[in-house]
């Protein structure tokens, strides 16, 4: 048995198939949320959470504590929810995640013009033809929008009439020895895959609402090791990037500035760090413990508050440098949204209003049921958005036509062959 067992529940198959799991695996810790997917919101019946010491600015490497990073979170999410997990959709990111805009044109092949799936699909495929290097795959191919003949903006084109088809796509690929080791750790733990997914969109699907995707939006999720972006206007993905950047660089400057344990850095980062200076009071002090066992120290706040801002801005001004490849911060109404863990950072909000220029917040995962207050804290949004990523047809928005295309199928095939290579 791959470890212990959570209390005996008996489910009849047809309930069983319903159950959804999504597994984050960060550079700082790794998340289990496992909810019932019947339609609608999913209703949450269990979390987990474990550190996570086998991966580094989001790719794995250290298989063995990766896995018992999986293995705790999981048995932990298990024993909340009373079900054995079998299978999970994980999240992906990382430096090598790369991303690119593509089109491809077709013409419609039936006599009558009028266009249907399969020309949908082939003109998609046309826009995946790529020349990629053999080190990289496809993860995602998400449409963005059509053109039929000279109608532009067409969100979806089926049965329409036209006599050529474009589709305008954004392409998302990953180093192929990173899914290997992603994939090959969760099996390891004995967890079947049932889908990869690139964990800002699936971030996005927990935190966003239709009219912040809809007016323009950009999601800014926060973990350990790395940054992740996706952009969104007219309801569709415009740029997505991932910076090997985030909390853990805060909690270095910190047990550097204050000669302190990373442990205690991190400690007073999750529990005194602020952003913004001008929210500190002169008077605030904080007990610090010195590095060595020596006795600890009071340090005015403002001074933790000084070496968290500059490092802050800095990130804050590389996600800007990201989002404006995409699109002009004029055209994000909506603002953006920060979410994961660094996220918690108190002032954040306030932060990125001054540099960007635009409203800020930070999102938690919105619209879940059971015990929705399990995964009420922006740590949970990737896994929560794992799991609507995986419920198609009842996600609160679509990327474009139906993903279980023969596209999308085409995709999970060669995920299944990395594994049988692995193995």
């Amino acid at each position: 048995m791959r470890r212990g067992r959570p209390p005996t529940v008996v489910i009849r198959m047809a309930e069983k198939a319903k159950i959804t799991t999504g597994l984050d695996i960060g550079t700082t810790k790794v998340c289990c949320v496992t909810a019932r997917t019947n339609g609608g919101v999913p209703e949450i019946l269990g979390s987990g959470i474990a550190p996570s010491l086998g991966v580094k600015r989001g790719v794995v490497n250290d298989i063995g504590a990766t896995v018992a990073a999986i293995t705790e979170a999981v048995s932990e999410a298990e024993l909340m929810a009373g079900v054995e997990v079998e299978a999970a959709n994980v999240g992906i990111a990382g430096g090598h995640i790369k991303s690119m805009n593509s089109r491809g044109l077709v013409a419609v092949a039936r006599t009558d013009h009028e266009i249907t799936e399969r020309d949908i699909e082939r003109a998609i495929e046309q826009a995946k033809a790529l020349a990629l290097p053999v080190d990289r795959e496809v993860l995602h191919v998400l449409p963005k929008e059509f053109t039929v003949d000279d109608q532009h903006g067409v969100r979806d084109p089926r049965g329409m009439i036209g006599t050529r088809l474009e589709a305008d796509v954004h392409i998302i690929t990953g180093a192929v020895m990173a899914a290997q080791n992603l994939l090959k750790a969760v099996h390891k733990a004995r967890l079947k895959v049932n889908q990869i997914i690139l964990e800002p969109l699936a971030s996005a699907r927990a935190v966003l609402t239709d009219d912040e995707m809809e007016l323009g939006v950009a999601l800014v999720d926060m973990g350990g090791g790395t940054t992740d972006i996706a952009v969104y206007q007219d309801g569709a993905v415009r740029h997505t990037a991932v910076l090997a950047v985030g909390g853990n660089n805060v909690t270095q400057d910190l047990a550097i500035g204050l000669r302190t344990p990373k442990q205690e850095a991190e400690h007073v980062k999750r529990e005194y760090a602020v952003a913004l200076a001008e929210l500190v009071e002169d008077d605030d002090l904080v007990e610090v413990e010195d590095v060595g066992g020596r006795k600890s120290r009071l340090i005015n706040r403002r001074k933790i508050t000084e070496i968290v801002q500059p490092r802050m801005e800095e990130i804050i001004n590389l996600v800007k440098l990201q989002i404006n490849q995409a699109v002009p911060f004029e055209m994000l109404p909506a603002g953006v949204v920060f979410t994961g863990g660094a996220s918690k950072i108190q002032g954040l909000p306030d932060l990125a209003e001054k540099v960007l220029g635009v409203p800020s917040r930070v999102g938690y995962p919105l619209e879940v049921g059971g015990l929705a207050d399990a995964v009420e804290d922006p740590i949970y949004s990737t896994a929560v958005g794992l799991i609507m990523y995986g419920m198609p047809g009842t996600g609160r928005f679509s990327e474009g036509p139906e993903e279980d295309s023969v596209l999308f199928k085409k995709i999970l095939e060669q995920m299944k062959k990395w594994i049988e290579q692995i193995i």
